[in-house]
């Protein structure tokens, strides 16, 4: 792929800046539709926001409790398609609302019932009442203290970096080019239109002209960098806000439903979802000023206690402190007001397609459930702005890379689809790579020469943490693999004992800020 970045006279249909949902929708769109497509991503796929959601695919019942009828109704028919074209992936979750209130039982079941007609055909499952016997055998852990009743309803539960991963695959098998560890370092302008970037290999250090026709900034938080290297003067168009989550045993979820606190204290949602045989627990909404936005935002202590405090509140059996396995923060880009107001509750979730006079084409806002319309509209967008003949989307039932149907969510590498076949052959030529590296986290040598030979996993951070989810699902332990995962990398890379060390030391600086002090 970067080869092809060095093709004398070579000018791309369109580049798109970033490598998380939005940017890997947009390339995958792109590369369908039949445009040459590169992607350019600074650090590795879903690096930041995209790989730390609550591993939802949701319309989302609060958007619709606001009046957002709309947004909810687009996310809801996302879910659904996903749901449809990634089964090794994303898969139905039945969530229960715990009732301590006959008014609540009312407005819950009336609420979910209009959710459900909102996703018509593409509904994972009809919402219904349960009494208080009926939800304790659901959910044995909540609080039974006053409880009336319980609502069930199902949402979408998925793994987002793995998804990341195969919409990537999907879209160099359509011819797209996508590059890592390439951070875009200026604009091309000819004629007063943006023209193509300036990238840099951080590997190598090599810098690259490329041209493009069109040039989609696709970067999430960092939009605004972008829109500066085309204009230094503009307003911003971001206000970042923090969502944090908890990672906990399962046992504290035991019969696989997940738990949905409709309002909390300060009047926001919050779930506990089963997810890789772990429970995770979240999410916050704070609101940052635009300068804070970083690759590895931290929790906030307040952050934390506002979780424990929640679920203690809902649950008898509830996590404490000592049973966090990992805590992990993500930046959500949400679409700036044109006031002031700094309630992220009252910023919508609703994309924004920008486009300067330099047409330059930027995508801000929105949410993982909705990554697949939001590229759509992108480059139909791009199509107009350039006066392109119009194509048509094929990524409504487009299978993504690894399709399987019916997997076996207990095989600890259910997540690869198809492509464990792949991983298995591996463990058939030597038997040593099957064997798991922590009982634990049950990951295997095989997944990190997969990971780098067909996944593009470069550095060690890059498989512990989102070619397999271990920095997530427990931070102390997944340190301890680091070594051995240094060690088989390093022979597929061609990478002397000195980056061995330095790669330890580095993973092992950032799984540190997962740990729960």
């Amino acid at each position: 792929m970067i080869q092809k970045l060095a093709e004398p006279g070579k000018v791309w249909d369109i580049i798109v800046i970033g490598g998380g949902a939005t940017g890997l929708g947009c390339a995958m769109e792109a590369a369908t539709r039949g445009y040459s497509t590169l992607l350019l991503e600074m650090h590795d796929f879903t690096k930041s926001t995209s790989s730390k959601s609550t591993k939802l695919l949701h319309g989302g019942v609060r958007y619709m409790a606001q009046g957002d009828i709309a947004l909810v109704r687009e996310a809801c028919h996302e879910r659904g398609r996903l749901l449809k074209n990634a089964p090794h992936l994303a898969k139905n979750q039945s969530f229960v609302i715990a009732n301590y209130s006959h008014f609540d039982t009312f407005l819950y079941t009336c609420g979910l019932t209009f959710y459900d007609f909102l996703a018509g055909a593409l509904s994972l499952g009809r919402s219904y009442f349960v009494g208080p016997k009926k939800a304790l055998k659901m959910m044995s852990t909540i609080r039974k203290s006053g409880l009336k009743s319980g609502v069930v309803y199902h949402d979408g539960q998925f793994d987002d970096s793995r998804l990341a991963i195969n919409i990537a695959q999907t879209a160099a098998e359509h011819g797209a080019a996508l590059i890592t560890y390439m951070p875009v370092r200026s604009l091309l302008k000819e004629n007063g239109k943006v023209a193509g970037v300036t990238a840099e290999d951080l590997e190598t250090g090599v810098t690259y002209t490329i041209p493009a026709k069109a040039v989609v900034n696709a970067t999430g938080v960092f939009v605004d960098d972008i829109l500066r290297m085309n204009d230094p003067d503009v307003h911003r168009s971001v206000r970042p806000s923090q969502g944090v989550h908890l990672v906990v045993d399962r046992k504290f979820l035991p019969e696989g439903n997940a738990l949905m606190v409709p309002k909390t204290d300060d009047g926001r949602v919050l779930f506990a979802v089963p997810w890789h045989d772990k429970v995770v627990v979240g999410t916050t909404d704070t609101p940052l000023d635009a300068s804070d936005t970083s690759l590895e935002p931290k929790a906030l202590e307040q952050e934390i206690e506002f979780i424990l405090r929640t679920a203690n509140n809902y649950m008898d059996v509830a996590p404490q402190r000592s049973d966090v396995l990992s805590v992990f923060a993500g930046l959500r880009p949400l679409a700036a007001p044109t006031g002031d107001s700094t309630k992220t509750k009252e910023i919508s979730r609703s994309h924004k397609i920008l486009v300067t006079k330099t047409e330059l084409v930027t995508i801000t806002g929105g949410k993982w459930t909705s990554f697949r319309r939001m590229a759509e509209d992108t480059i139909t967008k791009v199509e107009a702005v350039k006066s392109w003949n119009k194509t048509k989307t094929v990524t409504k039932d487009l299978h993504v890379h690894g399709y399987r149907l019916k997997p076996d969510f207990s095989n600890p590498l259910y997540f690869y689809g198809s492509d464990e076949d792949e991983i298995q052959k591996l463990i058939k030529q030597d038997a040593s790579l099957g064997v798991f590296m922590s009982q634990a986290l049950r990951v295997n040598k095989a997944q990190v020469i997969w990971a780098v030979r067909s996944e593009m996993a470069r550095t060690v951070e890059d498989f512990l943490a989102r070619r397999t989810r271990c920095i997530l699902l427990d931070a102390r332990e997944s340190i301890k693999l680091a070594p051995i995962v240094a060690e088989v990398m390093a022979v597929e890379l061609g990478k002397d004992k000195a980056w061995e060390e330095a790669q330890i030391k580095a993973y092992t600086d950032v799984a540190d800020g997962y740990i729960l002090k």
